[in-house]
């Protein structure tokens, strides 16, 4: 049976969103690859996307996310926008709530294609991270690069539904440092569960130049997640106010960790690519 798909993106950071209230849909990390490699027959992202019925009393689905290496993923904050939007336009309402493996999140319309998305309250503990070992996290002992001359160190590490490293650096980097950088410390001991690593450049009290180095899909034109763990970062190590924009090369986001409830609010595009039919052969 052939099944419908839309490919969506929110700064870039692509999805194929299935919907899956009439035929279920369980793909093995092997057809996930498949779907998101991008040439050769596949359809190509960076995180795939289901929307199942919802499950609790309250929400209007139930979602799951997979990394581009066929992983399923905790959360996926441009696709959780994105999903946010599909959601309201099908209902025909400017608010929306629905269920995660890493809890409820909401979406309220922000404006013509633009989502403010609840996306909960930032997990700080070395344990909820998680790290192989207890440790401040604010402050994390952990270099990469020379002993006498490291590229970065001393990082924050927060979770927002997935884990996350963000190490601050004086200068906006390049794309070869974040590779190579990132995938160093993507499968680090210190992250028995792999990690998202962000490098954060802090141009002001309420700007921050952002690049993200994805657990399971590499380097990411933007990262919803990233960008809410960097502003956390941030606030943490006193170098921005609770509200700032987090900029990546392919637009921004502005986030707020909200000082009443301790929730982290992002708000930025989503955007409509087209719509497709999966291969037949991951399509079950």
């Amino acid at each position: 049976m052939s099944r419908t798909f839309l490919k969506m993106n929110g700064l870039g950071n692509d999805f194929v969103v299935v919907q899956t209230l009439t035929q279920s849909f369980e793909p093995t990390p092997e057809e996930i690859r498949a779907i998101a490699k991008r040439g050769d027959g596949g359809i190509g992202c960076d995180q795939v996307i289901a929307i199942d019925p919802p499950k609790a009393e309250g929400a209007s689905a139930y979602v799951r996310f997979w990394n581009s290496d066929g992983e399923e993923t905790g959360a996926c904050g441009n696709g959780t926008r994105c999903v946010a939007w599909l959601l309201m336009q099908s209902a025909g309402k400017t608010e929306v709530a629905f269920d995660t493996v890493a809890g409820r999140l909401s979406g309220v319309a922000a404006g013509e294609k633009l989502v403010t998305v609840d996306m909960g309250p930032p997990r700080l503990e070395w344990s909820q991270i998680p790290l192989a070992e207890e440790m401040d996290t604010a402050r994390v002992e952990l270099q990469v690069g020379p002993i006498d001359a490291p590229w970065v160190h001393t990082p924050v590490c927060v979770s927002m539904g997935n884990p996350h490293v963000v190490f601050f650096v004086d200068a906006p980097v390049s794309d070869e440092f974040a590779t190579k950088t990132g995938s160093l410390v993507e499968h680090h001991p210190l992250f028995p569960e792999g990690v998202n690593v962000g490098f954060a450049y802090v141009e002001s009290r309420d700007h921050i130049r952002l690049k993200v180095w994805e657990r399971g899909a590499g380097l990411t034109a933007a990262c919803g997640t990233g960008a809410c763990a960097a502003q956390v970062a941030a606030v943490r190590r006193g170098l921005t106010d609770r509200k700032a924009k987090v900029e990546f090369e392919s637009g921004a986001l502005t986030i707020e960790w909200r000082e009443s409830d301790g929730h982290v609010i992002m708000t930025g595009p989503v955007s409509m690519d087209f719509a497709g039919k999966l291969p037949e052969a991951v399509a079950a």
